[in-house]
C-alpha cells in the first residue's frame, strides 16, 4: 500500500496546488481530508481540466470540483477483494481507510489492470520546410533540430514511450533520409518506427489517408515541433472515457487590448472596459481520433486537422477538447527554438 501523504489537499486549497500534487504523486489523483485526516473525496487530473472549461481558474479553490462520494476499501479488505473491487468500479487507485474514516493509505491498481506497454499507434507529423527557422533548416528538417543536444523529435517519441505507447508512424517528406538515418526501425530507442513517405503537401490530417490500413484503435496525431511534458496515458484515458470520436489537445491563450474599450449600442455609450483581456482556447497540435474519422479524410489531398474537426462536428459526431495545463511549446520560429533551449533543462 503506498503512502498518501504527498498526495493531500485541504479542501480549501486552490486548482494550482492541485495540479502540483498530482504530478507531484505521480498517481493521477489527490485525496482530500479534513483537519483529522477523515477523507472528504477525491480530485484527479479529469476532475481538473474540467473545471477549466467550466471557467475556473488556476487561483480558484478546489471545493467545487471535488468528487465528494469516492468508492474506497477498509483496512479489514483483502488485497484480492480490493482488486475485485477496483474491476468492478473499473478505477485505477482506491483510498484506503479505518473504521472510522480516517485515511490509512492508498492501493494502486494500474499496473494490475493494463497492460504496461500499449498498442495505440503515434502518429507524428514530420514532413514540414521549417521555413521560418532558415537557415538552421537548410541541411537538417526542423523535427531534427537539437534542443537539449537531442533532437526535437527524439524528445518527442521518448516521452511517448514514457508512457507506454511505443508504435510510431513518422510522416516525413522533406530531408527524409535524414530523419530515417538517425532513428531506423527506432529499436535503439526501445520503440518501432514506421515511416509515411508524402509526396506533396498533405497537411496535418490529409497524410493519414496513406496510413488507414495501419491504424485500427484510437490513436495520437501530434505535430512533430511541438516539446510538451503532457501526460499521454491520461490524455488516451480522457479520450475513451468520453467515448468520443476525436479529442483536440487546447491550450488557454490571452490578450489585452491596450485601450479601454467602448461598449455601443447604437450611438449610447453603455460601458467602458479599461485593457479588458480576452481569453480563448486554440489548438495545441495533439489530437487522439478514432479510426471512423478516417472516413472523412479524403485521398490524395491536402486536408487540415481544423477542417476535419469541422467535418465531425457537422455530422453529429462527438468531439472534444483536454485542457493542456503542462509545459507546451510550439518551435516555429528562431525565439521559440532558443526559449527551448533555455528551458529544455528544467522542464525535461
Amino acid at each position: 500500500m503506498k503512502s498518501y501523504k504527498q498526495i493531500l489537499l485541504k479542501q480549501t486549497s486552490l486548482i494550482k496546488e492541485a495540479l502540483t500534487v498530482i504530478n507531484r504523486g505521480a498517481m493521477g489523483i489527490a485525496l482530500v481530508v479534513d483537519e483529522n485526516e477523515k477523507l472528504i473525496g477525491t480530485l484527479t487530473d479529469g476532475d481538473i481540466r474540467r473545471g477549466l472549461l467550466n471557467n475556473l481558474g488556476l487561483e480558484d479553490s478546489i471545493e467545487d470540483i471535488i468528487f465528494r462520494t469516492p468508492t474506497v476499501c477498509t483496512t479489514d479488505n483483502t488485497k484480492e477483494e480490493i482488486l475485485q473491487t477496483a474491476l468492478d468500479k473499473k478505477i485505477y487507485q482506491i483510498p484506503i481507510v479505518d473504521s472510522s474514516g480516517r485515511l490509512v493509505g492508498i492501493e494502486e491498481v494500474d499496473t494490475l489492470l493494463r497492460p504496461r506497454i500499449k498498442t495505440n499507434q503515434v502518429v507524428l507529423m514530420v514532413g514540414g520546410l521549417g521555413t521560418r527557422l532558415r537557415p538552421l533548416t537548410e541541411k537538417t528538417p526542423k523535427p531534427m533540430l537539437k534542443v537539449g543536444n537531442r533532437p526535437i523529435l527524439e524528445t518527442i517519441i521518448l516521452n511517448f514511450k514514457k508512457y507506454g505507447f511505443i508504435n510510431i508512424v513518422l510522416s516525413v517528406s522533406y530531408k527524409s533520409e535524414v530523419i530515417e538515418e538517425y532513428f531506423r526501425d527506432g529499436s535503439d530507442f526501445g520503440v518501432n518506427i514506421e515511416y509515411i513517405h508524402e509526396e506533396q503537401r498533405m497537411g496535418t490530417a490529409g497524410a493519414l489517408s496513406l496510413m488507414r490500413d495501419k491504424l485500427n484503435e484510437p490513436f495520437f496525431v501530434m505535430n512533430g515541433d511541438l516539446l510538451t511534458n503532457i501526460n499521454f496515458e491520461q490524455m488516451m484515458d480522457y479520450h475513451l472515457s468520453n467515448s468520443s470520436i476525436a479529442t483536440m489537445g487546447v491550450r488557454e491563450y490571452d490578450f489585452q487590448v491596450p485601450y479601454g474599450v467602448v461598449n455601443i449600442n447604437d450611438k449610447d455609450i453603455i460601458s467602458i472596459e479599461e485593457k479588458p483581456v480576452h481569453k480563448f482556447f486554440v489548438s495545441g497540435g495533439v489530437y487522439i481520433l478514432d479510426t471512423k474519422s478516417l472516413d472523412f479524410i479524403p485521398d490524395n489531398e491536402f486536408y487540415d486537422m481544423p477542417t476535419l474537426f469541422e467535418k465531425l462536428i457537422e455530422n453529429g459526431l462527438k468531439s472534444i477538447s483536454f485542457p493542456i495545463h503542462e509545459y507546451w511549446l510550439d518551435i516555429g520560429r528562431m525565439e521559440e527554438f532558443k526559449r527551448a533551449n533555455d528551458e529544455y533543462s528544467e522542464v525535461f
